[in-house]
Parts: C-alpha cells; structure tokens; sequence
C-alpha cells in the first residue's frame, strides 16, 4: 500500500509514515512523530512532539495530538505520547504529552472511541476498549481501565483511577476512584450498581455477575467492612476473583488521599 499525502499538508520529511498511511490537507506532522500502517488524518490535524501512533487509527478535523502539557511546571523535556491501534478520535479530541512528574509518557490502548472534544491531559494512561462522549474531560495523571464508557460531559478529577468495566453517567464530576465492575453517576460520582450491561456484553457467566451484585449489595448498602466481607463471601464459595478485584481496589482507595489512591504520588 502507498501513501496518500495531501500536498497541501505539511509533513516533517524526519517523520516515519507507515503504508498506507493517509493524510488530508492542512495536516502537520511533526519530526518525531511515527503514524502506523492504514492510519488516517481527515483535515485540519495536528500531531507533534514525540508521538507514536500505531495502526489503523483515525483522526477527525481538529484533532491534536502531542501538544505540550498543560502544566506550568514543564520545561520542554522531549515527554511522549503513546497511541496504540485501530482508536478512533473525533472532531477536537485533545492529547497532551506527560510531564517529568512520572514516567513521561501520556498513553492510549487499542479499539477506543473518543467523541467530539474530548481531553486526554498529560500522562494519562488511557486502556483499551474505552469509550469517552463528547466533551469528556480528563485531568493529569488520570488512570482509565479497560472497556470503561464515559458518558456525556463527565469530568475526572487528576490522579483519580477509574477500573476496569466501569461506567459513568453523564455530567457526573468524578473525584474520587471509581472501583471496576460498577455504574457511577452524580456530582460527586458514587456507585449506583453493577455494569450488569457491560458484563453481559463481554461475555461474563452469571454466577460471576451474581457474586458481584451481593457483594455490592454487602460493600456498598449494607457498608459492611471490607475483611468481614471477604469472610462471609468466602464461607459461601463467592470470593471470586472479580470481587476481590473490588475489595483490593477499595483498600488503595483509602490508602491514598482524598479517595484517590494515586494522589499519594503528589511530591510534598
């Protein structure tokens, strides 16, 4: 496969462009920036800095990936964006590059959608299978796990962790951790449920879906503590792997600041 390179974009000759790589007018890419096999930039897309950009990508008009951080604190340092493949990234979606402040690098997975003007900040790290609504907004150092669903205008604290499986109703201002496995929603975001939905989509048995509605029920309504908890699900055969995902998650929940887990990484 060839590619394909509008002459009215501006491509860094330095850039590594994969085949079949297409890239419309008014488009720049920058230096170190690597785009994978059959990924496509519309129009009107930038991407600098040092960015990886791995297969089968698409990039809306306005999209920008690899800006510098948003952060007062950052001196230039050559930080990272890192995107996996087949993700697809809406009108105005914004990715910003990490900081000094951890390991450099913000990061997206595989097979994610993010919607119209979405922001992913600076040393995110960002799973695979996540799904963000328009307007999607998260802070620095954001942990999202895997098969997430953002809905609408949600807006996600800095150094807060959302798990795995997880689900977030619209305009819901999340600044605390969102455990895997549940449905959140407010201002502030609290747990509402189980992702019986997701769950089901993704191919869990029911009794796994069942063990995680009473241990809900057990954490959650009842606010029974947690080691009583293990104790009771365990004398009846339910302390599935799953559940103690929750349990486990809960624990760094506390361990940390502000009902951020990873808050206690903030230098003093």
């Amino acid at each position: 496969m060839t590619k394909n390179i509008s002459p009215l974009a501006e491509v860094h000759p330095d850039a590594e462009i994969g085949a079949g790589v297409m890239i419309g007018p008014f488009c720049t890419v920058g230096p170190n920036v690597k785009l994978g096999a059959g990924t496509i930039l519309d129009n009107n897309v930038s991407i600098s800095g040092h960015t990886t950009i791995g297969q089968g990508n698409r990039c809306f008009p306005g999209v920008v990936i690899g800006a510098e951080p948003q952060d007062v604190s950052y001196k230039g340092s050559p930080t990272e964006v890192r995107i996996g493949d087949n993700n697809v990234f809406r009108e105005c979606v914004t990715v910003n590059r990490g900081t000094e402040k951890e390991d450099g690098v913000t990061s997206v997975g595989n097979g994610s959608y993010f919607m119209a003007c979405s922001h992913i900040a600076h040393d995110c790290k960002v799973g695979d299978h996540v799904h963000t609504a328009n307007n999607v907004l998260l802070g620095g150092h954001v942990h999202v796990g895997d098969h997430v669903n953002l809905s609408g205008c949600v807006a996600v604290h800095h150094f807060s962790t959302i798990g795995n499986f997880a689900f977030v109703g619209g305009l819901s201002r999340v600044v605390q951790d969102i455990p895997p496995y549940l449905i959140a929603e407010g201002s502030p975001a609290r747990p509402r449920a189980i992702n019986i939905v997701a769950l089901k989509r993704n191919g869990f048995h029911q009794d796994e879906i069942d063990a995680l509605r009473k241990a809900y029920k057990l954490i959650f309504r009842q606010k029974v503590e947690h080691q009583i908890v293990r104790d009771t699900l365990l004398g009846r055969n339910e302390l599935i792997p799953s559940v103690n995902q929750i349990l486990n998650f809960l624990d760094k929940k506390t361990q940390g600041r502000n009902g951020r887990a990873r808050q206690k990484r903030i230098a003093a």
